[in-house]
């Protein structure tokens, strides 16, 4: 095993997604800042989606136009800022089986604790429940999910790979594909936790459930809500998909104070202000334990002369 720190985030992810008192939620930290302060609300473990996270930083739509280096810098920029693990959407792995390898070794360098890939082609990659979808042949997705398994057993035996199935609603896949697909990826390629991307009903999350042994999680999908943490333990999950919840929830906070700025100016801010005095929220900045502020006198103090330390006079 390498000495990398990544080490400590992905033996915590491995060890919460094995968890089964109680339900493990995995949320998208929008970013560093946002990660910081879900940190101190009590978050475990965070996603750091293509189109959710990385596609808000540059923009783009999650249409396999997002490159492996911007999801691994803005992935690894999130994992350092806060102790939880926080896992990378590998989307296709973006490239062959050399590609894949060089995905993982990337994260696991960065401090990423665990990678999900997707079983989807890389030539007309979309993002999660869009019209078109299509899977690779089973053989070729197994090929890609041991490439990932071999190159993190040979870095990080902690790091925790994924596989997420989209044969479901695939124009060449069904629901007995998938099924046969998700026992394939855990039986055959290895990986440590599989994904239904696409349950229409509670039956069939139950029939993959009982297809699949260990981590297993699914995704909304056709369903016509999301389910609590007490349905997913019911069902035997114990990892709860609630990605994209951090994201509306602070669109809609921005969205509704830049109507009233819009509309009265200061008078908005004040109010804002006014409205927070008695219910205080984290301010997310770098910490004593960061390379912060406080780190940058102390090295200050031990570097410099006196003469120079008079500004903090």
């Amino acid at each position: 095993m390498s000495d990398n720190p990544g080490n400590a985030r992905s033996a915590r992810l491995r060890e919460l997604i094995h968890r089964t008192d109680r339900v493990l939620t995995v949320l998208h930290p929008p970013t560093a800042a946002h990660a910081r302060i879900m940190e101190q609300a009590g978050c475990e473990a965070g996603f750091v989606g293509t189109g959710g996270v990385v596609g808000a930083y540059t923009g783009l739509a999650d249409v396999g136009a997002l490159t492996m280096t911007e999801c691994v810098q803005i992935a690894g920029w999130i994992a350092q800022s806060v102790s939880f693990p926080v896992m990378m959407d590998g989307d296709t792995g973006h490239g062959g089986i050399m590609a894949v390898r060089r995905m993982v070794r990337e994260c696991i360098r960065a401090g990423i604790a665990g990678v999900r890939i997707d079983d989807q082609p890389v030539e007309g990659k979309r993002k999660t429940q869009s019209a078109g979808l299509e899977v690779v042949p089973l053989e070729q997705a197994i090929a890609r999910y041991r490439a990932a398994v071999d190159m993190r057993n040979e870095l990080d035996p902690d790091f925790v790979i994924m596989a997420q199935c989209y044969a479901r609603d695939a124009a060449n896949g069904g629901l007995e594909d998938c099924i046969e697909r998700l026992k394939a990826y855990k039986e055959k390629a290895g990986v440590d936790w599989v994904q239904l991307e696409s349950p229409h009903s509670v039956d069939e999350i139950r029939l993959a459930r009982a297809a699949v042994s260990g981590p297993f999680s699914f995704m909304k999908g056709k369903l016509p809500r999301y389910l609590s943490l007490e349905e997913h333990l019911a069902l035997g999950v114990n990892i709860a998909w609630y990605p994209g919840f951090t994201h509306h929830v602070t669109w809609a906070a921005l969205w509704d104070f830049m109507q009233e700025f819009q509309a009265r100016g200061i008078e908005a801010w004040e109010d804002f202000v006014a409205s927070r005095r008695d219910r205080p929220y984290p301010v997310p900045e770098v910490g004593p334990e960061g390379e912060g502020l406080v780190k940058q006198r102390e090295l200050e103090q031990r570097y410099f002369p006196r003469e120079m330390l008079k500004k903090y006079s």
